[in-house]
């Protein structure tokens, strides 16, 4: 008696579930990183114009730091946003592009994260960024930071823990194997990258705030709008902050879920394309951009010319 293969009744509705969520997802997420890559890259693209050829034209005593956060905006927006648009568009990524993402984005996380923590820590002990002194110090925190980001990035693809991961739309990390493994790479990123800053932000900004600070910028100063960008940042970063905490405690290995991980990548990508507008809060640096845009001609004071005499009879 002959087997007769009959078809699954199951698995095609299950297969064409699947295939409507996956529309849905294109459909969705597709716009939202289109506009989150545009507004970096733009926004970013513009501040850093702003700061180099309007910098007479808005006080910046910290600036160090300032630049250090806008250039990690504007590659990631260049390079992580861009991958993971491309990635939900044709639904994975490649090596070695999937093992260069993996490495940046972690890099461009820290390099923002410490930025600000270098901000918050000039603010609260007054060290403008004059390259001499405590401010040498700082710009070395910076590069740190950097550095940092780098190296625990590299970590993970010098193993081969890195896959494509639908749902946070870019190649991440994998654990698979060894709990003991997962437990030590987080405790030691997020203790040394994570950790460490946002101490140093909380610190500073509730001791600066109460006024216990020497912050030596006034109220015009483009740092004034720190507060924004350390709310921004913990707010934008609180699903990314949940999914490795959920990770962190299923012994099993299994992933957050999917919406989490989804949710943390947008949401991330969000604070890269929102600074610029928060930078535009400062009055100075608001009319700095309009005179960039729109009245360039105040850029440049040229010298008085005599194009003529006038005889006049008395």
């Amino acid at each position: 008696m002959s087997n007769i293969n009959m078809p699954d009744a199951t698995a095609s509705p299950l297969i064409d579930n699947e295939k409507y969520w996956s529309r849905v997802e294109k459909s969705v997420l597709g716009p939202i990183l289109s506009m989150e890559m545009v507004l970096g890259v733009l926004g970013n693209g513009l501040v850093l114009v702003v700061k180099i050829v309007c910098k007479d034209h808005f006080r910046c005593i910290y600036w160090l730091p300032f630049v250090s956060l806008t250039l990690s905006d504007f590659f990631c927006s260049i390079l992580i946003i861009c991958g993971s648009l491309l990635a939900v568009l044709s639904e994975g990524q490649i090596s070695p592009w999937c093992e260069v993402v993996s490495l940046l984005k972690f890099t461009f996380i820290t390099s923002s994260f410490g930025s600000i923590a270098v901000l918050c820590v000039q603010r609260f002990l007054g060290i403008p960024s004059k390259g001499k002194g405590l401010s040498v110090l700082m710009a070395i925190a910076c590069l740190a930071s950097w550095c940092t980001g780098t190296m625990f990035g590299a970590v993970p693809v010098g193993y081969n823990w890195i896959k494509y991961d639908p749902a946070e739309m870019l190649c991440a990390v994998f654990w698979e194997s060894s709990y003991s493994d997962m437990l030590v790479y987080i405790l030691c990123t997020f203790s040394i990258s994570i950790f460490v800053p946002l101490i140093l932000i909380l610190f500073c900004c509730i001791l600066t705030y109460v006024g216990y600070g020497k912050n030596c910028a006034r109220c015009d100063d483009l740092s004034s709008v720190t507060p924004l960008l350390v709310i921004l940042y913990l707010f934008c970063y609180a699903p990314f902050t949940a999914s490795e905490l959920i990770l962190l405690g299923r012994l099993d290995l299994s992933p957050s879920p999917d919406w989490l991980r989804s949710l943390s990548s947008v949401m991330a990508y969000l604070d890269c394309c929102l600074n610029p507008f928060i930078y535009c809060t400062n009055k100075d640096f608001r009319e700095a951009v309009l005179i960039l845009l729109w009245n360039n001609k105040k850029l440049h004071h040229s010298e008085p010319v005599l194009t003529g005499i006038t005889k006049l009879e008395i």
